[in-house]
C-alpha cells in the first residue's frame, strides 16, 4: 500500500510539473504574439501617421491602425488634414521613420496593451516649394530650404483588440527627446 501510495504521488507531481511548465510556455508564446503585433501596428501606425502629416498622403489608411476617436482627437493630425501643417510649404520626397518600443505589457486573456515607444524621425528629404519660400523665409529664418525637424519623443499609447486586431485607443506624449543619432 505505501508504494502504491508513493508512485501515485510521484505521478501526480510530475502531472503537476508538467501543467504548469505548459502554462508557462503558453502564456510565453501568447506574450510574444502580442508584443510582435503591437510592435508591427504601433510601428506602422506612426509612420502613416507621420506620412499623413508630412506628405499628405490618404489618411484613409490610418482607420488600420487607430480607432477613429483617437484620429478625431489628435491635434497635430486634424492640422495636417486642415492644410495648415508647417509641411504644407515643403516637397517632401521621404522620411527616415524609427520607433523603439521601450515597454510593453499585456496579458494574453486580456484585449487591452499598454506600450512606451521613443519616435524619431532624424532625416526628412525635401525641399521649400518655390510658390512658398518668401512665407517659408518669414517662419524658419535661413534655414527655410529645408522642412522643420519632427520632434523626437516619448510616448505612451494604449492599443485595444478589437476582432482580433489591436487598434491605438490613445497616445500620450510623455517627453522631448534630443536627436543625438548623429544624422
Amino acid at each position: 500500500m505505501t508504494k502504491l501510495r508513493r508512485f501515485i504521488w510521484y505521478l501526480a507531481s510530475r502531472l503537476l510539473l508538467v501543467l504548469v511548465l505548459l502554462g508557462i510556455f503558453t502564456v510565453t508564446f501568447y506574450y510574444a504574439m502580442n508584443v510582435a503585433n503591437v510592435y508591427i501596428v504601433l510601428k506602422d501606425g506612426m509612420a502613416k501617421r507621420a506620412q499623413v502629416i508630412m506628405m499628405s498622403e490618404d489618411a484613409t489608411e490610418l482607420n488600420k491602425f487607430f480607432q477613429s476617436s483617437y484620429l478625431q482627437r489628435d491635434d497635430n493630425l486634424q492640422l495636417a488634414l486642415d492644410g495648415q501643417s508647417p509641411y504644407k510649404l515643403y516637397t517632401i520626397r521621404g522620411i527616415d521613420h524609427r520607433l523603439e518600443m521601450t515597454w510593453m505589457w499585456c496579458w494574453p486573456w486580456e484585449n487591452t496593451a499598454r506600450a512606451e515607444f521613443i519616435e524619431r524621425i532624424p532625416r526628412v528629404d525635401g525641399r521649400v516649394n518655390s510658390a512658398y519660400a518668401d512665407t517659408a523665409k518669414q517662419l524658419y529664418g535661413e534655414s527655410y530650404e529645408t522642412p522643420p525637424q519632427w520632434p523626437s519623443g516619448r510616448y505612451s499609447a494604449t492599443l485595444v483588440k478589437e476582432n482580433n486586431q489591436w487598434h491605438i485607443k490613445s497616445i500620450v506624449w510623455k517627453e522631448s527627446i534630443s536627436d543625438d543619432t548623429g544624422q
